[in-house]
């Protein structure tokens, strides 16, 4: 290690972002240890992996330890999975995230990042915005008072390599590929600023910094895109006429045209200044889904 690097815990660094911000990190210099449910697929050799769930409090407390950094992806990331699971959903995103913001206190960690989202914004995003919410709130009360520095990062739709069926684009391309069909549970005026994985990746490792502190930074793409122009775009490279449906569902959770609704507390925009064009990130999308096809993902 180099005398900049870091000793970075991150919780939840199995997962679709986690993984590529641990690839950032150790790529940076930094000591990563990943912490999660099941073992990297993509773990390297320098990189040390610990299987342990987040509430699982002495095994999260001793992990911390010693640690200049530490990052939470854990819990779940998916909204339709949490509208389903309400308790599970308090859990694992607000009781798990509590139990790393004692450990950091505990342990005089310099800085806890945390991955939360647009929906913060909304009035949309049911249960998974309810949960994100909540642990913004206590973050902002350790702050208060044991003051822990801390950086919110509020992600947008992600999209890339490494994705599953809880990733929307992943599973477009998936049906277009397999069946030449695509069923889409909205009515395709939706707007979304897609944002590709390894971009945001980029920025999450990037502000392990003290300018970076007590700050919360809004992470999307750069261009805002219908649904149906994402679509378009998923044919027209596959050069293939696609059989796509639209089947608007009443109730939810989902925003149509943005997240924002009033509030209070807002966040900058943070996007690097070189990102993937998203028809390179739709073919790399769709090379990945050809490579990785019925292989086990996490």
């Amino acid at each position: 290690m180099n005398k900049n690097s870091k000793k970075i815990v991150v919780f939840g660094g199995s997962g679709f972002l986690g993984s590529h911000v641990c690839d950032k990190l150790t790529s940076d210099g930094h000591k990563v240890i990943i912490y999660d449910l099941k073992i990297s697929p993509y773990l390297q050799a320098n990189q040390e992996m610990v299987v342990g769930d987040i509430l699982d409090r002495e095994k999260v407390f001793n992990v911390i330890k010693d640690s200049d950094a530490v990052y939470n992806f854990a819990g779940y990331a998916d909204l339709d999975t949490a509208s389903a699971n309400p308790i599970k959903t308090t859990e694992l995103n607000l009781i798990g995230n509590i139990n790393l913001l004692e450990a950091v206190v505990l342990h005089n960690v310099s800085q806890f990042i945390y991955a939360s989202t647009v929906y913060v914004y909304s009035e949309s995003g049911g249960f998974y915005r309810c949960s994100k919410q909540a642990s913004e709130i206590y973050i902002e009360e350790f702050n208060r008072k044991f003051n822990l520095n801390y950086t919110i990062l509020r992600y947008g739709s992600l999209y890339g390599p490494r994705a599953d069926e809880r990733n929307p684009i992943y599973r477009y391309i998936k049906s277009a590929i397999e069946s030449g069909q695509i069923s889409v549970n909205a009515s395709g005026d939706e707007i979304r600023e897609y944002v590709h994985v390894r971009d945001a990746a980029k920025v999450s490792a990037r502000i392990i910094s003290p300018e970076f502190y007590n700050k919360r930074f809004v992470i999307t793409g750069h261009q805002a895109i219908p649904i149906t122009q994402m679509l378009s775009m998923i044919e027209e490279i596959l050069k293939k006429p696609l059989d796509i449906k639209f089947q608007p569902v009443h109730g939810t959770d989902h925003y149509k045209i943005t997240p924002y609704s009033f509030v209070p507390k807002v966040g900058e925009k943070f996007a690097p200044d070189i990102f993937t064009d998203m028809g390179q990130g739709m073919i790399e999308c769709m090379a990945d889904y050809e490579n990785n096809k019925g292989k086990v993902t996490i």
